[in-house]
């Protein structure tokens, strides 16, 4: 007889670890323990030496679905007298190592008993088990327990202890096991916060069927839900402030998705997977929905809660779910603040009272050659880890808007949940707020922050106040470098290659607007290789939401006639703006020429959301059509693209009759040649032969499903996004890496 203590690190608790243990234990006949520890768990089991190495190496091959083991070390000790095998109270030592479970989705095991007549949870909103149901988003602190969640409000009943004591049942160990005589409740309010008596569930169901706008709690926030009607649908958008940006929908079953959607293998596992991510579609039809999506896609989700089931039923095959909130300000969490915040906005509001300790907004992907494309990356995802090369406690402030901030600890970066812009006060302390949860969770205290090099920017105004509060070194990090080693990190890169980061602006490390950018470099530093002609911002910000100003620029650049924005409010003013450069400040931002393309064909000439023309150049443009425009590249020490022959052949082309959606197509398969050219000359001159792609306007699947294929056949290899996002959310991640690279005691550094 041998005894063993083993140690295991990763993400065990939360998601049925212990109690699968116990079982294969009982299958190998070994007596001893197993607890949570403050790094993952913890066991001694005494059986024969030869059947406990049996035991390690199916436990590594085979963990329990979503775990995640990262190590597994063991020690012979002295055999004891045990009785049986055992679940013992947790360690609670001075120093957290463990990590977090993000929630997970519904199983089809408590979907079943949910609708099952002669279960005692029938249509009960909280059933959940060891293999779904809340974690990030009720955990107040670890080790993983009751006690540490906000569950501990509703202490068990005996029927729902007597099955978290049992080896045999499937809530065996389920720390938010509960029932209806023992768990949280669902009730009903109308309009003006007053209950309604009743079935909570089936009030908001009818109040949805006549047409109402409702605000149902969830897992990380709350929802606005409604009928996919338009009229309802306008109205929610002029209640909510949202007058074009797309909806998001939640259909009851994957074919009831293919009723609105193109809907592949790949996308339709996305969707019943345990994360549950809102998947952006294909739409079947440009034209359909576009009071939901004006472009040629929507967002849709599944059921992921119990209650989200129950909503449904069997006759709402449809709901539209966008976050409850006005827009621009953070997802609502709380049922007093959801009262104050959507008077007037919501027509009832289906509550719980669960309290929702972290918020968490839904992740939003795209699937792209069989994977995750993240666009947000939220609940489902977070807070699980993206395994770095890192030794160091670390913070990573991240940029200002689709704010992040990345926190690290013993080969682990732990980024955040996507939080919005930080402009809005109430984000900002969100965000400040959730650095402190994740720092408690994960008992970081960062040795170093990183933070972008803009000025202005409120997350690197914290960085600042924090590193001098704690006499750590502060790191100001180049944007699209922090875009660049992102990428590099989500693809497990070490040494230097060249980046290919296209975005909308980025503040340069010469103090000017970047965003067309090829890097070539490492995590450690950089150089600007390539770059575009920079375009004229007439007014500054103006130019961001009256993008025709761009369009105006991009004509006058090119030596033509402006007149056709000539009836736009202010066109003779920005004119003058423009002639005389006064308050013009120049971007090389790739968004800002698909603004401008955007307002020259006519698409668009004021933008409702961020980029908002890009998008619907995108979806105009004609699949199939190989035709491209002129361009050149200026040598020297910065490869530049030069668009003006590009802007001169389109705008013939327009004035000649030919239609918008092949000029789009034309235009983008300008930019895809133009990279390749771009990137194969550089790739000769540095001898660097990786290319990896980040930046939001790797968003557009036009460019994505064109531009990488074309690099490789040039011989380059390409690397693109799957964990994190291309967008700004992403870039805390690749600043902490670039801290990681140059890190050093005390004091401040410039990354240019």
């Amino acid at each position: 007889m041998t005894a063993f203590r083993i140690e295991i690190r990763g993400i065990v608790q939360g998601v049925g670890f212990r109690p699968y243990v116990h079982k294969m234990v009982e299958k190998y006949g070994f007596s001893g323990w197993i607890r949570n520890t403050s790094y993952g768990a913890q066991l001694e089991l005494a059986g024969s030496r030869r059947a406990l190495l049996h035991f390690l190496d199916d436990l590594k091959k085979s963990p329990p679905p979503l775990a995640l083991i990262e190590g597994v070390e063991y020690t012979a000790v002295e055999a004891r007298e045990y009785s049986g095998f055992r679940i013992i109270e947790s360690e609670r030592s001075g120093h957290m190592e463990t990590l977090v479970s993000p929630d997970v989705g519904i199983c089809a095991d408590c979907a079943r008993e949910l609708l099952d007549p002669a279960d005692r949870r029938y249509k009960y909103p909280f059933i959940n088990c060891t293999n779904c149901g809340p974690r990030f988003t009720i955990i107040k602190s670890v080790p993983y327990d009751r006690a540490s969640t906000s569950m501990a409000a509703f202490p068990m009943c005996g029927d729902c202890a007597a099955e978290f004591a049992d080896i045999r049942d499937r809530r065996y160990h389920a720390q938010p096991n509960c029932c209806p005589e023992c768990g949280p409740e669902c009730f009903f309010l109308d309009g003006h916060g007053r209950p309604v008596p009743g079935d909570a569930i089936e009030l908001a169901r009818r109040a949805l069927k006549a047409g109402e706008i409702v605000c149902v709690k969830g897992l990380g926030g709350m929802h606005l839900a409604c009928l996919p009607e338009p009229e309802t649908v306008r109205e929610l958008r002029a209640r909510k402030r949202r007058d074009e940006k797309p909806f998001a929908v939640m259909c009851r079953s994957v074919d009831c998705a293919r009723d609105i959607c193109r809907v592949s293998a790949d996308e339709a596992a996305a969707l019943e997977g345990h994360r549950k991510p809102i998947v952006l579609l294909e739409k079947l039809g440009a034209s359909a929905m576009t009071h939901l999506s004006e472009n040629a896609c929507v967002g849709v989700m599944l059921p992921y809660t119990p209650l989200h089931i129950l909503l449904m039923g069997t006759d709402i095959d449809c709901l539209v779910m966008t976050s409850a909130n006005i827009s621009e300000t953070p997802i609502i969490s709380s049922n007093a603040e959801a009262l104050a915040e959507l008077a007037g906005v919501a027509d009832g509001f289906l509550l719980h009272d669960r309290e929702i300790v972290t918020k968490c907004d839904d992740s939003l992907i795209r699937i792209y050659n069989g994977r995750d494309y993240p666009l947000r990356r939220s609940r489902g995802y977070v807070p699980y880890p993206v395994s770095v090369p890192v030794e160091h406690m670390l913070l990573a402030c991240g940029a200002e808007q689709k704010a992040s901030f990345c926190l690290s600890k013993r080969s682990h970066a732990f980024p955040s949940q996507h939080m919005g812009d930080l402009k809005n006060a109430q984000t900002l302390d969100n965000w400040e707020r959730q650095i402190e949860h994740f720092s408690a969770l994960y008992d970081i205290a960062p040795a170093a922050i990183a933070c972008d090099m803009h000025p202005d920017y409120l997350s690197t105004a914290y960085a600042e106040e924090r590193a001098e509060r704690d006499a750590v070194t502060l790191l100001r990090v180049q944007h699209h470098h922090a875009h660049m080693a992102a990428c590099m990190a989500d693809n497990g890169l070490e040494g230097d290659c060249l980046g290919l980061i296209w975005d909308g602006t980025g503040y340069g490390s010469d103090g000017r607007i970047w965003g067309a950018e090829v890097l070539a470099g490492g995590y450690k530093a950089f150089r600007r290789v390539g770059t575009m002609r920079p375009v004229a911002l007439a007014g500054g910000d103006a130019a961001i939401d009256g993008i025709w100003r761009v369009g105006l620029a991009l004509l006058r650049d090119s030596g033509l006639d402006t007149n056709r924005f000539a009836g736009e409010n202010g066109y003779e003013t920005v004119l003058k703006m423009l002639q005389t450069g006064t308050n013009c400040p120049e971007s090389s931002g790739m968004g800002r020429l698909f603004d401008g393309v955007a307002a020259i064909l006519g698409i668009r000439r004021k933008a409702g959301y961020e980029g908002q023309g890009a998008v619907l150049l995108e979806a105009a443009a004609r699949a199939g059509e190989g035709g491209a425009y002129p361009y050149e590249l200026c040598g020297g020490e910065v490869l530049t693209l030069d668009w003006r022959p590009t802007v001169r052949a389109l705008t013939s082309e327009l004035d000649g009759g030919v239609e918008v959606p092949v000029i789009a197509a034309r235009f983008m398969n300008t930019l895809i040649r133009a990279a390749a050219e771009q990137l194969s000359r550089l790739a000769a001159e540095t001898g660097l032969g990786r290319v990896v792609l980040s930046g939001g306007v790797f968003q557009n699947m036009y460019i994505m499903d064109r531009l990488p294929e074309r690099l490789r056949a040039q011989g380059l290899e390409v690397y693109t996004h799957s964990r994190v996002s291309a967008n700004d959310e992403g870039i805390s991640l690749g600043q902490l890496m670039i801290l990681e690279a140059n890190y050093v005691l005390g004091g401040a550094a410039e990354n240019s």
